[in-house]
This record gives structure tokens, C-alpha cells and sequence, in this order.
């Protein structure tokens, strides 16, 4: 007995997820089964949400076993002392491994794989996320053992709160001495809840089960000499045989991805653009000592941006059978329930003049810019669709199956005409410098978003390929050098949506600033009409 020690657990849970009944439920299934425990907690604050972590202790000997003494627990964890840290986020459990407190030898760590992004992470222009590959890494080097599962995802699954999750992955873990019908015992007294609670907590006992039988297995398979065969990417036969293996992966859904979105030819199209950097890559560096990262990468952006979103590619998505499940299921309506959805679009002129043929779309256009020029809003055509209803499902559908006409109109055109300039950039100094052609590979990141910020990205995009790589074929001798001046403005551009620190970057290595564009007439108060009476809704 003088040598027993408490088996202590941290909890850590967002503002709003029950870290506090999830506490309650261990230390009653504690006592149910007949444990001593004591739980306390510690006020904190999360960059996301206010946070507070609590402190669970429990002694490993029943109490009818004690003779009447009573353990001596601690009110804090102590640093390298955990026995477990449960964490409903990934960064969250990033953040209590910094402070010190899991050790490699001692702590059990349960994470949910799931992120609630930070507000820094948020603002980035770029993609701003930190890397759960990091988190993960920091996660198995202070872990004796881990079981991380998307718990947001089983929540959601379950329709309850993620508590009743975390409850369920600390069962299935086996850490604490208490059998599954002591949790569903408590769970099941919690209140009207307690049927919801209960499913996720049998969906994340069973997760964390099914994680440590693989891992048995794992380890017995490994012990015996043999190691699982790698599933690989399935790509057309033709393609398979075609293009490099490491780009087989990102090809397969690049090409699935475009084919959806138009059509057999439209993929043929993807796949003629890569085979043109291919070629390029390997003519630029026959040896491959850079490897095909540059066909690689471009098997990425050419497909993202090909699928660029229009008002078809929207009706679309918005009328799949898949979304409409996820809509029941965020509303939690069950089968014999009804439920009523609506969809807000406000399509401008720019929408429909991209569906239609160039002449007709600068009509369009122009008649709108009359419009804002004499004082008056963009036109715009306010619409509400209850697409829960025959006729609602019917103009979706009619406007996704327009995706036939797609080839027809100016925008498509236009895009077209775009990527073909960035990729004969790419194929042009992939011959010359690979480095510098993957770097332009790269800036393929600039391309995101709709409306103003697609297009300031394609400019910026264009900026850099004609001022700053493009200018290495009269000059071979500086090819390294725009390399990296490239990387350089491609990370300014991520970094600021305005395009100061993009000009500053361009200025630096010697190349103009962007050319001040413009900017449209926006609605003005006209005195001529009459203000309309405020709402009073």
C-alpha cells in the first residue's frame, strides 16, 4: 500500500465541450465501482475559446480493500508524473505536452485528431494551419502510448457532445479499473441525453478498442517478419504507365477530380498538360537529381485550378444526395421527420456573363458597369431556392446539368487560356533551371478563393512568372538567384490579401511593383432618390 500511486489524468476540453461533466461522469463511475477518486480543476485560456483543464485522481484499490484508510491525493498534475492526458483537440494536447507535463515513459496520451483553427491561423492569406504532422510528431515522442481518432467527427456521428467521446476513448483504453458497465451505468442516469451520450460513447470505446487490436497485430505481424503491403494510387492503366510513381497518388485525384467536373476529355486535357512538364522536367534534368517534385506539384494545382468554381459547379454540390444527408444530420432530423431547406444565392453579372459567349458577355458586363456608373448597386439577382422541394431540386439539377455548356462560355475560355500561360512558363524553365521551374510550380497556391481574390491572385500569379522567372531565359546565370527571389514573393503574396508586402518583395529583387489597378464604381448615395425608411424588423 505505501508503494501504490494514484493513477492521475488531465483533461482538457475547449469552452462548451463538458470537460466539466465528463469529470463528474469519472469521478461517479469511480465510486460506482467502488474506487477511490477526486477530481479538481484548473482555470486557463485557449488562443480559441476560453479552456479549463481538470485534474482527475484515481487510487487503484478498491475501497472496501483500504481497511478503513484513505489515500492522499494531489490537487495538480505534477511534470513527467502523468499517467494520461486526454485532449478533445490536437493543438490543445500540443499545448499541455509543451508545458511539460506528458513524459515518453509514463503518459498515456488519447488526442482527437480534430483542430478548432486558431485566429492567427485563420488570418493567413495562405494556408495558415499548423501542421498536424508536427503535432502528431510532438504527440509520439512524450507518449508511452496514444490513441488520437477524429472525436469532433464521432461526435457528429452520435449527435451528443464530445464529452461522452472522451468518456468512451478513456474506457476503451483500459487505463482505469472499471468495467464498461460502470461508465454506461453513470452515462445512463445523465439525464435525457443519456441515449446520445451513450452512442458516442460506444463509437469511441469501439475506435479506441479497434486501435489497440491493429496494434497488437501490428507488432505480431512485424515480429514475424512481415510488414503489410503499401496500398498504392489507382490512375488509368495508360497514365499508370505513363507517369513516375510518386505522382501516381496525386494524379489519381486530380484526375478524378477533373473528370467529375467536366467530363473523359476534360481529364485527357489535365492529363496532356502534364505530360508537357514531364517531358520538360526530364529534358531539364535527365539525371533526375531534383526527382519529378515539379510534375508532382503540378498534378496538384493545374487540377485545382481547372475545377474552378462557377455557378454550375455550386447547383451541383448543393443538390448531391451526399449534402443533403449532412444537412439531416447537422439538423439531426431523423427519417420520419420533415425538414424544410433553403438556399440563399445572389448571382451578379459577372456570374452569368461567365456562362455565356465572349461578345454576349461584354454586353453584359458593360450594361453593368452603366449601371454602377450612374449610382446604382452591381446588379445582382437575389434568390431562394427550398431545395427540399420537387420544383427547388428540379433548378439545381437543370443549372448543374448546364456543366455540358461550360466549354461554351467566356470565363471557361479565359481560364484556359491562363493555366496554358503558367504552364508553358513552367515547361519553358523546367529545360533551363528545375529549381526555379518548381517554384513557379508552386505559385499555383496563389490561385484560390472567387470573386476579387481569385482574380488578384491570377494577377499576382502572372506578376511574378513575367518579372521575376520568366527573365532567367535571357540571363541562364541568374536562374538560382530568381529561384529564390520567386520563393520569396509567392510567400509575401500568401502573406498579405493588400499586396504590400508582394510589392515590397518584388521591389527587393529588382522587379516593378504591380501596376495599380482601377478600382470599380461602387454604389454611392444618390441625392436624387429618396431614402428609404429604416427597418424596424
Amino acid at each position: 500500500m505505501t508503494t501504490t500511486q494514484p493513477i492521475s489524468l488531465l483533461l482538457c476540453a475547449l469552452g462548451g465541450e463538458g470537460g466539466g461533466i465528463l469529470t463528474d461522469w469519472l469521478v461517479d463511475t469511480a465510486r460506482h465501482a467502488g474506487y477511490p477518486a477526486q477530481a479538481t480543476s484548473i482555470p486557463g485560456v485557449a488562443q480559441r475559446t476560453g479552456a479549463t483543464t481538470y485534474y482527475l485522481e484515481v487510487f487503484p484499490v478498491p475501497t472496501a480493500d483500504l481497511g478503513g484508510r484513505r489515500p492522499v491525493f494531489g490537487l495538480n498534475p505534477l511534470p513527467g508524473r502523468l499517467d494520461a492526458l486526454v485532449s478533445s483537440e490536437l493543438l490543445e494536447t500540443g499545448r499541455q505536452i509543451t508545458n511539460g507535463l506528458a513524459s515518453s515513459t509514463h503518459t498515456l496520451v488519447i488526442s482527437s485528431s480534430a483542430r478548432a483553427l486558431t485566429t492567427g491561423e485563420k488570418m493567413v492569406m495562405g494556408d495558415g494551419r499548423r501542421d498536424n504532422a508536427e503535432l502528431l510528431a510532438l504527440v509520439n515522442k512524450h507518449s508511452r502510448a496514444r490513441h488520437v481518432l477524429d472525436m469532433a467527427a464521432l461526435t457528429k456521428q452520435a449527435g451528443t457532445v464530445v464529452s461522452a467521446v472522451m468518456l468512451g476513448a478513456i474506457a476503451g483504453s483500459g487505463l482505469l479499473p472499471f468495467s464498461r458497465r460502470d461508465y454506461e451505468a453513470v452515462i445512463a442516469e445523465s439525464g435525457g441525453g443519456a441515449k446520445a451520450s451513450l452512442r458516442g460513447f460506444a463509437l469511441a470505446f469501439d475506435a479506441v478498442n479497434a486501435q489497440r487490436t491493429q496494434a497488437a497485430y501490428v507488432e505480431q505481424v512485424l515480429a514475424d517478419g512481415a510488414a503489410p503491403a503499401p496500398q498504392q494510387a489507382v490512375l488509368p492503366e495508360a497514365l499508370r504507365r505513363e507517369f513516375p510513381l510518386e505522382a501516381h497518388g496525386i494524379m489519381a485525384l486530380g484526375h478524378a477530380r477533373v473528370c467529375e467536373y467536366q467530363n473523359a476529355a476534360y481529364g485527357e486535357r489535365y492529363a496532356q498538360r502534364l505530360r508537357r512538364v514531364l517531358a520538360a522536367e526530364t529534358l531539364g534534368d535527365p539525371k533526375n537529381l531534383h526527382g519529378h517534385r515539379t510534375t508532382v506539384e503540378m498534378a496538384r494545382w493545374v487540377a485545382l485550378w481547372m475545377a474552378f468554381d462557377d455557378i454550375v459547379l455550386v447547383a451541383d454540390l448543393k443538390s448531391r444526395a451526399s449534402r443533403q444527408a449532412r444537412v439531416r444530420g447537422e439538423a439531426k432530423a431523423g427519417q420520419d421527420d420533415l425538414l424544410r431547406v433553403y438556399d440563399h444565392f445572389k448571382p451578379g453579372a459577372p456570374e452569368f456573363a461567365a456562362m455565356l459567349p465572349e461578345s454576349l458577355a461584354q454586353r453584359v458586363l458593360a450594361w453593368d458597369r452603366k449601371r454602377v456608373a450612374a449610382g446604382r448597386a452591381p446588379w445582382a439577382l437575389p434568390l431562394k431556392i427550398g431545395t427540399h422541394s420537387v420544383l427547388g431540386m428540379l433548378a439545381l439539377r437543370g443549372l448543374a446539368a448546364c456543366k455540358r455548356l461550360r466549354p461554351l462560355g467566356s470565363r471557361f475560355h479565359t481560364e484556359q487560356a491562363l493555366i496554358d500561360r503558367w504552364v508553358d512558363a513552367v515547361v519553358r524553365l523546367a529545360a533551363l533551371h528545375a529549381p526555379l521551374a518548381h517554384e513557379v510550380a508552386l505559385c499555383g497556391r496563389l490561385i484560390k478563393g472567387y470573386g476579387s481574390t481569385n482574380e488578384r491572385g491570377k494577377d499576382n500569379l502572372l506578376h511574378i512568372i513575367d518579372h521575376l522567372a520568366l527573365p532567367a531565359l535571357a540571363d541562364p546565370a541568374s536562374a538560382t538567384q530568381r529561384a529564390q527571389a520567386v520563393a520569396a514573393a509567392r510567400g509575401a503574396a500568401l502573406s498579405d490579401e493588400a499586396g504590400k508586402a508582394l510589392d515590397q518583395a518584388l521591389r527587393q529583387h529588382g522587379a516593378p511593383a504591380r501596376p495599380v489597378k482601377a478600382q470599380p464604381i461602387r454604389w454611392q448615395h444618390n441625392p436624387r432618390l429618396k431614402a428609404k425608411p429604416a427597418s424596424t424588423t
